[in-house]
């Protein structure tokens, strides 16, 4: 699987409203972009753009814990995840963690544009320092898009914000895992994407099982109908969170397509946009 071929930002740069937020100014070398609903979002214009699977994130965690009141967002690059999220659950308030001071610059600015300061905390770091996270913070939603690759695989991007967002730089999904069951307050909800093909699908199973979580849902997604799933979608829970009899099922749901054979976005996926208010 080609990272720079399957999970490349698609979005066409959105309209500018009129009138920037006070001190917040588009950099030439910056594009800022529609990504949900009034939300903006400022992107590096040969940097990491935000893809599919950080839109698919977002909106599988805001969908099945729609009334979460705090999130947590690991890994959370440039604030694609957290953007959505916040406009999906206005009342909820935010915590993110990245440790790239390039994309934090750019998620900061956004949050101010967007009006989400004072409800979202945007932290400088790696989420596997244990001071990054106090011990007693607790989240209803944990979201999470981990890097895909090992170091040693695949055509590595000579910019480096890309690198560290496809190459498993700074944790792999079982630190993921490792981190959102910490971090999980009862009965909370753990929604991150994955590739689907079957050795990577067991390191998502494995790095659950370590780390106490179960696979409580997933959901293969196709990227154009007639091909097989290249990522999937994954809901997961404490196991101590779970009743006895549930906690070695997993619900299997039905295929996510992206595109249809003819090229055009599959009726569902254009559903999945509109609920996360993204624009045509």
């Amino acid at each position: 699987m080609n990272p720079d071929t399957h999970f490349k930002g698609w979005a066409k740069p959105g309209p500018v409203p009129p009138g920037l937020a006070a001190g917040v100014t588009v950099e030439p070398h910056e594009t800022l972009d529609a990504i949900s609903g009034h939300f903006r979002l400022f992107q590096l214009r040969d940097g990491h753009r935000f893809s599919t699977d950080d839109i698919l994130a977002a909106w599988y965690g805001t969908s099945w814990c729609p009334t979460a009141r705090t999130a947590l967002d690991l890994g959370s690059g440039i604030g694609t995840v957290g953007t959505i999220c916040a406009w999906r659950l206005p009342g909820a308030n935010f915590v993110t963690v990245e440790a790239q001071s390039e994309s934090v610059v750019l998620a900061r600015k956004s949050a101010r544009y967007n009006g989400l300061t004072e409800r979202y905390d945007i932290r400088v770091g790696d989420f596997r320092d244990a001071e990054i996270l106090g011990a007693d913070e607790k989240f209803d939603l944990i979201t999470g898009s981990p890097p895909y690759f090992p170091t040693d695989a695949g055509v590595k991007s000579e910019h480096p914000q890309k690198l560290a967002c496809r190459f498993e730089l700074r944790g792999t999904v079982a630190d993921y895992c490792a981190t959102a069951a910490k971090h999980l307050a009862p009965g909370g909800f753990f929604a991150c994407v994955f590739p689907y093909e079957p050795a990577q699908l067991a390191r998502v199973q494995a790095g659950a099982a370590e780390a106490g979580l179960v696979i409580v849902r997933q959901r293969p997604v196709i990227f154009r109908e007639g091909d097989r799933p290249l990522v999937g979608l994954f809901g997961l829970m404490r196991r101590e969170d779970l009743p006895e009899w549930f906690r070695g099922q997993t619900w299997a749901e039905p295929d996510l397509i992206i595109r249809a054979r003819d090229g055009k976005i599959h009726p569902e996926y254009s559903a999945v946009k509109l609920a996360i208010g993204f624009p045509p």
